[in-house]
């Protein structure tokens, strides 16, 4: 993590870069491709440097977090520089905080109504956030971004929350192949109620035939016996 730290601590093109790669990489090795977009469009022009589609809607994820002052405070002797250099750190990312809730947080453009930033080293998290949060209070720059709906995460923090969100796609998935058996059932019954109408109609049809032909040989066998006795009475009629 030193060595990410110092390459990311480089020039501010090269920062910016590294990020972004980080944040591909750690996305395609745990989300299926059709599940993230990196340098996603907004119809407005703003690109964000990566969403995760989640449910039909998508997180947006920033990554260029500001780190020019937080390598001045880490390398500050005196306090009171030191101290400065945090201030002004402090500063940046409350305006990075603010850009992410302005141009990437749209839920009439399919976003959720919050957004991630991503920072690229746990040590930068841990200063950023943990040991900035654990004087507690409103001052805090954890409460800044969540009052913003903007979510901080670190490599270890976003690789939990997208193992969280894998489950849940795998839910989605068994709901939504659950619906389609409960559709295809609703269709089966469907169809079996039509066969069973048509075959109770063609029962009924197979019934009023079987009384007309029962009903027909009956006078089929009554027409036979008067034909047998007119017969026999022309036999015992008398030779002209």
């Amino acid at each position: 993590d030193i060595a990410s730290l110092q390459e990311i601590l480089r020039a501010p093109k090269l920062r910016g870069g590294l990020g972004e790669y980080f944040l591909a990489d750690l996305l395609g090795q745990i989300l299926p491709p059709d599940h993230f977009s990196m340098q996603f469009a907004f119809r407005s022009g703003e690109k964000v440097d990566a969403v995760v589609k989640i449910g039909g809607s998508l997180v947006p994820v920033d990554s260029k977090f500001p780190l020019e002052n937080f390598k001045r405070m880490l390398d500050a002797v005196a306090e009171d520089e030191k101290g400065k250099a945090r201030k002004q750190f402090a500063s940046d990312v409350k305006k990075h905080i603010d850009v992410i809730a302005a141009k990437y947080i749209l839920p009439d453009e399919g976003t959720y109504d919050f957004a991630l930033m991503y920072i690229p080293a746990e040590n930068v998290y841990y200063e950023t956030i943990i040991k900035d949060d654990a004087g507690g209070g409103d001052k805090s720059l954890s409460h800044y971004a969540l009052s913003k709906k903007v979510i901080p995460v670190s490599p270890n923090s976003f690789y939990a929350y997208l193992q969280a969100i894998v489950l849940g796609l795998k839910g989605m998935k068994i709901e939504e192949r659950a619906k389609e058996i409960i559709q295809y059932l609703s269709r089966l019954e469907g169809d079996f109620s039509r066969f069973k109408e048509e075959f109770n109609l063609v029962g009924k049809h197979l019934g009023h035939a079987q009384s007309s032909y029962q009903g027909a040989e009956k006078r089929l066998d009554q027409f036979g016996q008067k034909l047998l006795a007119a017969d026999a009475d022309k036999k015992g009629l008398p030779e002209p």
